[in-house]
């Protein structure tokens, strides 16, 4: 396996200041695109997944949302889960990448244990457009979002946050009024926690439309396999396929559902066959 040390890879696959999903080169980005699951299935380590879903995030009419790239995604990129595990931990905990702007974690709210990853440089131009529409609308309270960015984001590891912490933190950037985590939750960067109304969950705004997609999606694919004769079909041919319910394409989906076990891979004479796994 090539050099899997996280700090060695790390340094290797920084990605650049330039917001936006792009990893490289317009032409680089182009090729990345284009490839297949089965022509890039496997990975040597994290970041360059990581890298290469973002640049394969598909477009979405009528929602502005930057790539995000689920854990299970990368379950099915990288064999070993645990280097998966180890490597995100540590670029998450290395307070000095966080500040060059590497990644960030989400809990999703799709009823599984779902975990979305998004480079910071996306989330950051995300929530700066946010900002400046809401500074058109001449709303006040709008340093927030800066004192967000810098001393939250930067700080808070965990995809969660507790009421009382999260005013401490911005209190590092001013005075902190209610009105301005009510301005944070409106914008769709926190989400308050059912169980307890003190936590958030930190959030990616205007996915809501996403999620659903992402849950009706997986319904229409593995509904589609478990009606063939065999519950199988050439992950080429599948991935051709166009799903009725997401917007996500049927790469994301295939990525999504390797990943979390519910389909399996098999070898095949003309390639692999993407095959449901039995309960």
């Amino acid at each position: 396996m090539e050099n899997s040390n996280p700090s060695t890879s790390r340094k290797r696959q920084r990605p650049g200041p330039e917001p936006g999903p792009e990893p490289g080169p317009e032409s680089d980005l182009n090729e990345a695109q284009l490839q297949s699951v089965e022509e890039n299935f496997n990975f040597s380590d994290t970041l360059v997944a990581l890298r290469m879903m973002r640049a394969q995030f598909p477009r979405i009419e009528k929602v502005s949302i930057p790539p995000f790239i689920l854990r299970s995604q990368l379950y099915s990129s990288v064999k070993d889960r645990t280097q998966v595990d180890r490597e995100l931990e540590y670029i998450c905990a290395s307070q000095s990448l966080r500040r060059e702007g590497v990644l960030c974690t989400f809990k999703l709210n799709t009823g599984q244990d779902d975990h979305a990853i998004m480079f910071l440089d996306d989330y950051f131009s995300q929530i700066e457009r946010i900002s400046k529409r809401l500074e058109a609308q001449k709303l006040e309270g709008l340093c927030v979002f800066e004192w967000f960015k810098e001393h939250v984001i930067h700080s808070k590891l965990d995809p969660s946050i507790g009421h009382d912490e999260l005013r401490s933190l911005l209190s590092l950037g001013g005075k902190v009024k209610e009105e301005h985590i009510s301005l944070l939750i409106n914008a769709g960067l926190l989400t308050r926690q059912l169980i307890d109304p003190n936590m958030y969950w930190f959030a990616i705004p205007n996915i809501g439309s996403v999620l659903k997609g992402l849950s009706q999606g997986r319904k229409e694919l593995m509904s589609f396999l478990n009606r063939r004769k065999y519950k199988e079909m050439a992950m080429a041919a599948l991935e051709k396929k166009r799903l009725r319910l997401s917007p996500l394409d049927m790469r994301f989906h295939l990525r999504d559902l390797l990943g979390s076990g519910h389909l399996k891979t098999v070898e095949a004479p003309t390639g692999l066959l993407v095959k449901v796994v039995k309960d």
